[in-house]
């Protein structure tokens, strides 16, 4: 058999981590229209007769503003500097541009690993511009194998999942049990389904400056319920009465979302204490980055 990892990396909000949930066939990275909602490396493993992949999400590559956005950068470089095969996502509804040329650049530094070019999103798209975006994508470098998909209908998946495994080296074992989705915990999947809630509705300016951390889980022995206490930080006090709302209707609003996924991911009834606080300029102050655990 053959077992290896692969990551996809791109611009921001490119689809990565829809494929990737998409593959694993279960909810392991959150998404949203919003750009750079990844933030870590998150491993989702999709088990084929033929092998077994272990898919590192990472967050977009762009050109950094804060040291947030340096460390997540930092983090996508050490990834790719470990993984079998890297998978190059372009969706085939924008024409290539300045921020695709620059990854595409990046991969040189990256010999070790081999190149597959993914056009993304291909169900919102013409098939004459899919097969446009496959020869503008084809022009950039000799790749090892170039796969349109689309993630929400699941075009093509079977055959990305071929490649990718036949690209893999050889193994005489599986690097996962075959039950394994992810290595995510359930408390940093807990975690980031708050954050995802949170992303959903603010203004344009807010998503980056969103961090969820987990203050304590409890099981109840009385009954079947689970016990969440979270912490949701801003970097102002004017973004708290964002997330907040009008007599804290958004704050419930985003409990009342976060509580429906994690109710799906934990099998059991959430009761779900969500606490706005403030960090001021996190994403800028090494110390505070430290505490939310980047």
């Amino acid at each position: 058999m053959r077992s290896g990892f692969v990551s996809f990396v791109g611009r921001p909000n490119v689809g990565k981590s829809t494929l990737t949930n998409a593959l694993v066939g279960e909810k392991i990275a959150i998404t949203s229209a919003k750009p750079q909602t990844t933030r870590r490396a998150i491993r989702g493993i999709v088990n084929a007769p033929a092998g077994q992949l272990v898919i590192v999400d990472t967050p977009g590559m762009h050109r950094p503003r804060t040291l947030l956005g340096e460390r997540l950068n930092a983090l996508v470089e050490s990834t790719l500097g470990d993984v079998d095969v890297v998978g190059f996502c372009v969706p085939a509804d924008e024409r290539i541009g300045p921020g695709d040329r620059f990854i595409n650049q990046q991969l040189d530094s990256f010999p070790r690993a081999k190149k597959v070019a993914i056009v993304t999103k291909i169900d919102d798209a013409s098939k004459q511009a899919v097969g446009e975006q496959l020869l503008a994508i084809s022009q950039l470098r000799d790749w090892d194998a170039v796969v349109p998909v689309s993630a929400v209908d699941r075009i093509q998946l079977d055959v990305l999942v071929e490649e990718l495994i036949g690209l893999m080296p050889e193994s005489e074992q599986a690097l996962y049990p075959d039950d394994a989705v992810t290595d995510e915990s359930e408390e940093e999947r807990i975690a980031e389904l708050i954050r995802e809630a949170a992303l959903e509705g603010v203004r344009d300016e807010l998503p980056h400056s969103i961090a969820v951390t987990i203050d304590d889980m409890q099981r109840r022995d009385d009954r079947d319920l689970l016990e969440i206490y979270a912490n949701l930080f801003v970097e102002r006090d004017s973004q708290k009465g964002i997330i907040i709302g009008p007599g804290g209707s958004r704050l419930s609003a985003v409990g009342r979302r976060a509580r429906g996924e994690i109710e799906q991911l934990v099998g059991s009834q959430v009761y779900l204490d969500i606490r706005v606080k403030v960090a001021k300029d996190w994403q800028r102050d090494p110390k505070q980055l430290g505490r939310l655990g980047f």
